[in-house]
């Protein structure tokens, strides 16, 4: 299991760091948007789709994308567009982790899909129009899930349980504590900060997704931090949710040792159009 992991991490690395570093964003765009065509057929199956329908719907993703990308939208602003699926991202992911894993089958099957697609294009669009801003903005944004992923987990194990009596979502994801979200935080606002000042020191042409918030007084910073990592975790907790309504182990079986590519990018899904948000949110206001 650990050979085919690192063997299937390698081979990714392989096609996303030559498509990140390019100099046009085409290529970085194509090869997100292939594996938003992935997420979108694997969350159609996750919704009880057979494979034609399934087939469509990563079609249907990959339409709606290049008709964005065709009509110009990656060139544009879109601040309203962010704000808008922030809200509907708390919202949403607010009702569903409420409902629980029994409310997930009682929404409309057809309702689910489009709620899922459209989640996964808003996720495209940001990430392109992010990796347009500049590779150090998108890298940042980026690194706050994966810091706080991997700040949860170890202090999870190191203090899970210590200073609360309850996990935190025992029938969606048992493994989660409260400890771990804390843990989870403290590691992002440590990133921020070392990236904020790693930034000053190289002046970097392209702020940082951190530094664009501190420059602006710094208030931005604490809480824009702390709410996107706490949407990372929603982000998880939500594909966990629907894994489980489907009484499902792994999104699919696309990626050897990792599971599918909802497995990978579930934190990102939110954490990615409301790292636009605040950019638009503090670019309009400079």
């Amino acid at each position: 299991m650990l050979k085919q992991r690192v063997i299937t991490a390698l081979v990714l690395l392989a096609i996303l760091l030559p498509a990140l570093f390019y100099p046009s964003v085409v290529p970085f765009a194509v090869v997100v948007l292939l594996l938003m065509a992935a997420s979108a057929w694997e969350w159609a199956r996750l919704n009880g789709y057979g494979m034609g329908p399934s087939v469509a719907a990563g079609i249907v993703c990959v339409a709606l994308c290049a008709l964005a990308w065709q009509s110009g939208w990656l060139l544009q602003p879109l601040t309203g567009l962010w704000l808008v699926g922030g809200v509907l991202w708390v919202l949403g992911s607010a009702a569903m982790l409420y409902a629980g894993v029994s409310g997930w089958p009682r929404v409309p099957v057809l309702l689910r899909l489009l709620g899922g697609l459209l989640v996964l294009w808003l996720a495209w669009l940001a990430a392109v129009q992010a990796r347009m801003v500049g590779i150090n903005f998108l890298l940042s944004a980026l690194a706050l899930v994966w810091v706080a992923d991997i700040a949860a987990y170890f202090a999870g194990r190191a203090f899970g349980l210590r200073f609360t009596k309850n996990r935190l979502a025992p029938s969606i994801s048992p493994g989660k504590s409260w400890e771990g979200v804390w843990g989870g935080g403290v590691g992002v606002l440590g990133l921020a900060l070392v990236w904020v000042v790693a930034d000053a020191a190289w002046q970097a042409p392209v702020a940082s997704l951190f530094t664009r918030l501190a420059s602006h007084g710094g208030w931005w910073l604490l809480p824009a931090m702390l709410f996107m990592t706490a949407m990372s975790v929603v982000g998880d907790l939500v594909e966990s949710l629907v894994k489980r309504a489907a009484g499902a182990k792994d999104s699919s079986a696309l990626l050897p040792g990792h599971g599918g590519v909802l497995d990978r990018v579930d934190a990102l899904l939110p954490t990615l159009p409301l790292a636009m948000m605040f950019y638009s949110l503090v670019h309009t206001n400079s």
